[in-house]
């Protein structure tokens, strides 16, 4: 069986990711990172939905990108935005996905896998630089320059099989697949429940896909009160 690195954060798009990386025979291995990300409480789904799915290892690697900040993610005192925004959203962290597949190409390389699936988003997507197409193929061109294993001639592929899908699409999918969504925290600020705040970006294009699809939105929503 061939084996694949998946990174999965615990949201609605990862744990996707994972299930189709699994139904195409893939044999899994998670990848989530504790970052300093204020909604740390998505790890506890990522650790739940790769054991649920029968993932061969589960690896949850800390960093402290919260020690440059610069992003509404990673530092506390930038408001994580409840209203849309134009542009490059302060949610966007700098380099993330970049440093992201850089640990994913390493294990691949360590274990002897030429797959990595990351589940980037093209079209419903809130503006990030690093979840483009133009970006994904010119890191597989550098990670294929800078590996031992691909100078030997095991290239390395990078799988981005949400890329060009829907919020809707990706739900349709997942739903086909079997996944579990009430298991998912895709919220920027989710409470330590893992309740949603239902305002942010996140909230909104997650709502927005279950919408699409007439699918009743099996999100855990904080209950506010006055």
């Amino acid at each position: 069986m061939v084996s694949a690195v998946i990174l999965v954060s615990g949201g609605l798009d990862s744990t996707t990711l994972l299930s189709i990386a699994i139904d195409q025979g893939y044999q899994c291995y998670a990848l989530s990172f504790d970052y300093g990300q204020r909604h740390r409480v998505e790890l506890d789904a990522a650790t739940e939905i790769s054991r649920l799915n029968g993932v061969v290892e589960h690896k949850i690697v800390s960093l402290n990108l919260n020690a440059f900040g610069g992003s509404a993610l990673t530092d506390n005192s930038i408001n994580v935005p409840t209203e849309i925004t134009t542009g490059i959203p302060v949610t966007y962290v700098p380099a993330r996905n970049t440093i992201f597949l850089s640990y994913a190409l390493a294990w691949a390389e360590v274990l002897g896998c030429q797959d990595i699936f990351i589940g980037v988003n093209a079209v419903d997507y809130s503006g990030y630089p690093d979840c483009r197409p133009e970006y994904v193929d010119s890191f597989a061109a550098m990670a294929n320059l800078a590996t031992k294993s691909a100078v030997e001639g095991d290239k390395v592929k990078i799988h981005t099989p949400l890329i060009a899908l829907t919020k809707g699409e990706i739900i349709k999918k997942g739903i086909s697949l079997g996944v579990d969504y009430s298991k998912t925290i895709s919220c920027y600020q989710a409470n330590e429940k893992g309740e949603a705040c239902g305002v942010c970006d996140s909230c909104r294009l997650r709502r927005q896909g279950f919408q699409q699809v007439e699918v009743s939105d099996p999100t855990r929503y904080e209950l506010k009160t006055n």
